[in-house]
């Protein structure tokens, strides 16, 4: 599978993929920012590589889930209008429009201008903080599939995905996302431990890590993931993008 991708930041990623583009979790508002939830309060760090207005035309939306503005904020709700939006039931519930609503194992077809591609919704768990999906990515014909994490810890339900499909490349949303205020401040996004552990389960040739900066809820970046992957042995799967910059994958 061949695959285009710019990571814009935090878990927004535009991809071109069986002809198509598609747009995750789109985040566009300017930095610093900071959110009110109570009792939680988000403050973001850095902003977006590319401005809204600067994407080329998007086909469709694929979002975990569209209750926190590190996943979705103001600027990246004006991008769901007049374009299919895949997520979560309750998001699609939430959202209305375009929305589409993909249960865990569910797989819808997405049609746009004579193209298709199979999406089939996988499992996710974010802590006390609502419902959240990944995605396995299909063009029909070809053997790979690309998966997107979503904001999720590494789960056994997880584990289907590698005997389920072949995957290519896997975009793994890490940072280790901690939130005190939610009791504990246990995990609510993988740490590169769970990220390793998952890897070697889906099989996956090329990961490509994502939702690692620019929020200060986020407590492993770049360097804690890419020292772990050295010791697990997995170094050469591991391919971080340039943010703002498309590269060809396949």
């Amino acid at each position: 599978m061949k695959i285009t991708a710019t990571h814009i930041g935090t878990a927004t990623v535009l991809l071109e993929v069986g002809g198509l583009r598609l747009l995750t979790d789109p985040v566009f508002d300017p930095a610093p920012a900071e959110y009110r939830h109570d009792p939680v309060v988000l403050r973001s760090t850095g902003g977006p590589a590319l401005a809204a207005a600067e994407l080329p035309p998007v086909d469709a939306v694929l979002l975990s889930h569209d209750e926190h503005p590190d996943n979705l904020d103001a600027t990246g709700r004006t991008l769901l209008a007049d374009r299919p939006v895949l997520t979560t039931v309750s998001g699609a519930a939430r959202l209305g429009g375009g929305a589409l609503g993909l249960a865990p194992w569910q797989t819808r077809t997405l049609t746009v201008g004579g193209r298709s591609l199979r999406i089939t919704g996988t499992p996710g768990e974010h802590g006390p903080v609502g419902d959240v999906t990944g995605f396995v990515v299909e063009v029909p014909g070809e053997e790979e599939a690309l998966y997107v994490s979503g904001d999720t810890v590494h789960i056994p339900e997880l584990d289907r995905i590698g005997a389920q499909f072949t995957i290519g490349t896997a975009l793994l949303h890490l940072g280790a996302a901690r939130i005190g205020a939610f009791g504990g401040g246990g995990l609510i996004t993988m740490d590169a431990v769970q990220a390793a552990a998952l890897t070697v389960s889906l099989g996956a040739r090329r990961v490509v890590p994502v939702h690692y900066s620019s929020w200060e809820h986020f407590t492993e970046g770049r360097a804690e993931t890419t020292a772990h992957f050295e010791a697990a042995g997995l170094a050469g799967r591991l391919h971080w993008l340039t943010p703002g910059a498309a590269e060809l994958l396949d």
